[in-house]
């Protein structure tokens, strides 16, 4: 029973919903649709038919999915901008980016390409206190969730591969409401994606933009053949036995969280054997804690319910003062200066 539920969990990690399929080819005429999805090896549904909205297809297909709608209709971007993202724009903003000297620079340059080429998307970054904030221009109505979440997709991808390695973020924001089901767009955001907000933007610890651009030539061309369809798969969680322990963890509270070896127990096997394959996934019970604590700071702070001194608590620290050391250590800013971006006067969508 065990083993059926890991192998169920692993298939939904690696596997998109036809709602989010249906979303991706909303802007896209039917014929071109049609044909990226037989081009895909998608035919378990119609486009436009609600029949099988709870089948799932491998994020493989979805991939190779945008690949064909990208050829078909000349278009990178599903045809949800005010101009098409022609093919070869994320190769070039790929190419630019990475003959850049940092991070920042990087995403700056890809952000005025794509400023220009979709004419409604004008992103901007902004620096507060330790933070980083790449900050959609408002437009009305406000761009539907899968539109945004593409967008960012792109950026934060980019910004990824730039420093060779997947970048810690502290929030994605959207003004439009939640969609109905929003599974999909949390398992690539994980618990820092919230709806409803007076912006949508994109937040990440500030010195991760001045971080160095760490990617050779040879690196590149083996990135860009793959453009864009490889943006998701690279960079999603890893499902395994981290991730396994990781929902443990998430339904219980952090003082009752077990020891490794009880742990271990739990997942049948032996304390060793169970440290070696976290490790073999790059993992250990430490880090994978460490990550849970992380997903329920950041939740919690965009909440005003809680007191940094309550968080710090039902965090399972010893005091505030241990909060404050861990989260500068994770996010590299404090903890109160995050709390006043999200929570400041007009920040929050039911404060204006």
């Amino acid at each position: 029973m065990g083993a059926d539920r890991s192998l169920q969990a692993a298939m939904i990690k690696d596997s998109i919903s036809t709602k989010l399929v249906l979303e991706a080819l909303q802007a896209v005429p039917s014929d071109a649709a049609r044909e990226a999805l037989a081009a895909a090896g998608i035919s378990a549904f119609s486009h436009g038919c609600p029949g099988a909205q709870d089948d799932r297809v491998s994020v493989a297909h979805y991939a190779r999915l945008w690949q064909a709608v990208a050829a078909l209709t000349d278009d990178e971007f599903f045809g949800m901008g005010g101009r098409p993202l022609r093919v070869g724009s994320l190769d070039f903003v790929w190419r630019a980016a990475t003959a850049q000297a940092t991070v920042g620079a990087g995403i700056d340059l890809a952000l005025d390409f794509l400023r220009l080429m979709l004419g409604n998307f004008d992103a901007r970054p902004d620096h507060a206190f330790d933070l980083a904030a790449i900050t959609l221009a408002p437009v009305v109505p406000p761009a539907r969730p899968f539109t945004c979440f593409t967008f960012w997709m792109i950026v934060y991808g980019l910004a990824c591969w730039l420093a060779g390695r997947r970048l810690p973020i502290l929030a994605v924001e959207l003004r439009s409401a939640a969609p109905a089901d929003q599974a999909d767009y949390e398992r690539f955001f994980g618990a820092h994606l919230r709806f409803g907000q007076a912006h949508d933007r994109l937040i990440l610890p500030g010195g991760s933009l001045n971080l160095p651009v760490r990617r050779t030539a040879r690196d590149l061309e083996a990135f860009i053949d793959r453009l864009p369809g490889n943006l998701l798969v690279k960079y999603r969680d890893p499902a395994g036995l981290a991730h396994q322990l990781r929902e443990q963890l998430r339904a219980a509270p952090a003082k009752a969280w077990p020891e490794a070896s009880s742990l271990a127990q739990d997942h049948g096997m032996s304390e060793a054997t169970f440290r070696r394959k976290l490790a073999a996934e790059g993992q250990s019970v430490q880090r994978v804690k460490a990550s849970v604590r992380k997903e329920r700071a950041v939740r919690w702070l965009a909440e005003d319910r809680l007191s940094l001194a309550q968080i710090a608590e039902a965090l399972g620290f010893a005091d505030e003062s241990s909060f404050y050391r861990a989260f500068r250590q994770w996010f590299g800013c404090n903890p109160g200066h995050y709390r006043h971006l999200l929570m400041g006067p007009g920040e929050n969508a039911h404060r204006d």
